[in-house]
């Protein structure tokens, strides 16, 4: 009987492990880019030559301006922190008591003092920690404009897909960007794009071998009380 409680208790243990394991990542906060409000369009009668939204300034760059367009985002991030804390406490604490007289003479027994006191308390406690972050991104993908805001700004996004082998590597981005920001060969460096979102990935085999298992990631969950 014992041996099955043991059992049934190990099992219910397991599940909860498992359970632990699979739970879903917190929730992130909402960084998305917060837009203006729309301006109702002006109508345009079209002739057979003129389109309105579809002219090309004869003294400007031909850069992305209008939805569809597209723009080369030039990828280079790079960041680095460093953090680092130390604490050093000490503190000493001593009381000594003498023996209490009464009637001009010590409270004696068997020739020693029984109430004479003496405490002598110390405490130190020394704690430090170093934390370090940097990472580094370099390269090229093209974006189509998806929004053009009411202020001009453009709100561009895309994604480029490599296959190398048996894996996928990909790159996100998304953001909104000013056109005078745009330069004359129509890119932009990405430390220029506001509510900037990149992301940097793959899927594979490579990918699956690169990740930790539904075990490895149970026991490094923080419901773990091991």
């Amino acid at each position: 009987m014992n041996q099955k409680r043991f059992v049934m208790l190990a099992a219910g243990v397991a599940v909860v492990y498992l359970l632990a394991g699979c739970a879903a990542p917190p929730r992130m906060d909402d960084f998305a880019a917060t837009l203006p409000e729309d301006v109702p369009a002006a109508e345009y009668s079209n002739g057979a030559i003129y389109q309105a939204g579809h002219d090309v300034a004869l003294f400007e760059n031909s850069v992305a301006r209008r939805v569809g367009d597209t723009v080369t985002v030039n990828l280079q991030e790079s960041t680095a922190a460093q953090k680092s804390a130390s604490t050093t406490t000490s503190k000493a604490t001593k009381i000594d008591l003498p023996t209490p007289t009464l009637a001009g003479a010590g409270i004696k027994l068997h020739g020693n003092d029984i109430l004479n006191f003496d405490l002598d308390n110390k405490r130190d406690f020394d704690g430090s920690g170093d934390s370090q972050l940097s990472n580094k991104l370099q390269g090229f993908i093209t974006v189509t404009v998806a929004r053009r805001l009411s202020n001009g700004n453009l709100l561009v996004r895309g994604q480029k897909w490599i296959g190398i082998n048996q894996g996928k590597e990909f790159i996100r981005i998304q953001g909104v960007i000013r056109p005078i920001d745009i330069l004359p060969d129509n890119s932009i460096p990405s430390y220029k794009v506001a509510d900037a979102t990149i992301s940097y990935g793959g899927q594979g085999a490579l990918a699956d071998a690169n990740r930790p298992g539904l075990l490895s990631r149970f026991f490094n969950s923080k419901w773990n009380p091991l």
